[in-house]
C-alpha cells in the first residue's frame, strides 16, 4: 500500500469493512451503518481508486477480502475498539465522571474475593464506575489488547510485550472428593489413582485445566471419564453425592467442605502451587484508578481471608 495515499483512509472505511465481514453482505452492512448501499459501494470504489487496488473481489454473489482488504481489517480490528473507548472515556470526563475500570475475570473461584474488592473501591472513588465481564467468548489476554477490558484476574498470565502483571496471592489447587469416597482422609494422592474416575471441571479447554496439564498428563494418565458442569454449586452437589471429583484452589474446597460432606486432599506429594495475577495494559500502569484497585487487591490478600458467603451461580472459566 502506497504511504502516499494513508491520509485517505477514514474511519468510515474501517467500519464499512467491519461491518461486511460481520454482516456478509453489502445491504446489511450498509442498514448497520444508516448508509444507503450505493452511498457505501461509493465510498469503497472512492477508497480503491486512491489506493490504487482493490479492496474486495466478487465470487457469485459473495464478497472476499483482498490481500489489501485484509490488511484493511485488521487495521480496524485494532482501531475502531480504541476509538470507540476513548469516545467512552471522554463522555465520562464530560459529565463528571473519570473512567470506567472493566474487569474481566478468567478466575471463576475468585468472585467473592473480587466483590470483597469492589465495596471499598467504588467507595474511594466515587468518580469512577466499573464493569465485571464474568465470562469470556475470547480469551482474556486477547481482550487486553483489543481494549474490551482493562484489567484481567487470572491464574494464567502471558508476559507478552505490552502487557504489564502483577501478582496478588497465591494458593494451593487440591482435589476435592465426597466424605466417603475411597480417597477421602489422604494427605495426597498420585496421577494413578485418578484412572478410574470420574472428572468434574468447569466448561473449558482441557489445556486451562491445572489438574490436567500439571498433574495428570505429565504422568500420562486420563481419567475414565470427563464432565463439564459450568456451576460451583452443582459440581461440588455431584461430588458429596459420590458422582465425581473435582479440582478447585483450597480456599474455595475448604469453605464447602465446612457445608458438605466433603474431603480435601493433595495433588502429589509436593502440591501444585499456583498465583493469581491482575494483568493490565504497559501504556495503563500510570492510570491512578486502575493502579489503587491493584494495590487494594493487594492488600486484601487471600480469598480464604474472606468471610464465606453464599456462593452464586458464576459461570466463568476456572481457575
Amino acid at each position: 500500500m502506497n504511504h502516499a495515499h494513508v491520509d485517505v483512509l477514514q474511519r468510515l472505511h474501517l467500519q464499512i469493512i467491519e461491518e461486511v465481514e460481520r454482516q456478509g453482505s453489502l445491504t446489511a452492512a450498509a442498514e448497520t451503518l444508516c448508509l444507503t448501499q450505493s452511498a457505501l459501494s461509493h465510498s469503497i470504489k472512492k477508497l480503491e481508486k486512491q489506493l490504487g487496488t482493490d479492496v474486495w473481489v466478487r465470487d457469485g454473489r459473495r464478497l472476499h477480502l483482498t490481500e489489501a482488504g485484509r490488511q484493511l481489517r485488521a487495521l480496524a480490528e485494532r482501531v475502531l475498539p480504541q476509538l470507540r473507548l476513548t469516545e467512552q472515556q471522554l463522555q465520562k470526563v464530560a459529565s463528571g465522571v473519570r473512567g470506567t475500570l472493566r474487569v474481566g475475570m478468567e478466575c471463576h473461584p475468585c468472585y467473592q474475593w473480587l466483590l470483597r474488592i469492589v465495596a471499598p473501591y467504588l467507595e474511594s472513588h466515587p468518580d469512577v464506575d466499573m464493569d465485571v465481564v464474568q465470562k469470556f467468548q475470547f480469551g482474556g489476554i486477547g481482550a487486553l489488547f483489543r481494549y474490551e477490558i482493562d484489567l484481567l484476574v487470572t491464574p494464567d498470565p502471558l508476559f507478552k510485550p505490552g502487557l504489564h502483571f502483577e501478582a496478588v496471592f497465591d494458593y494451593e489447587q487440591v482435589l476435592v472428593v465426597g466424605a466417603s469416597h475411597p480417597l477421602a482422609g489422604r494427605e495426597w494422592i498420585a496421577p494413578a489413582d485418578l484412572i478410574a474416575e470420574t472428572l468434574i471441571a468447569y466448561p473449558v479447554s482441557l489445556d486451562r485445566l491445572d489438574i490436567y496439564n500439571r498433574f495428570l498428563l505429565p504422568a500420562g494418565v486420563t481419567p475414565a471419564r470427563h464432565k463439564a458442569i459450568e456451576t460451583t454449586d452443582m459440581m461440588l452437589q455431584m461430588v458429596a453425592s459420590g458422582r465425581g471429583v473435582t479440582a478447585l484452589p483450597r480456599w474455595l474446597a475448604e469453605d464447602y467442605a465446612r457445608r458438605l460432606r466433603l474431603s480435601v486432599v493433595g495433588l502429589g506429594e509436593a502440591g501444585i502451587a499456583k498465583q493469581i495475577h491482575l494483568g493490565i495494559r504497559e501504556a495503563d500502569r500510570e492510570i491512578a484508578y486502575i493502579q489503587n484497585f491493584i494495590t487494594l487487591a493487594q492488600q486484601i490478600g487471600r480469598p480464604d481471608q474472606v468471610e464465606p458467603a453464599e456462593k452464586n451461580g458464576e459461570t466463568t472459566r476456572s481457575a
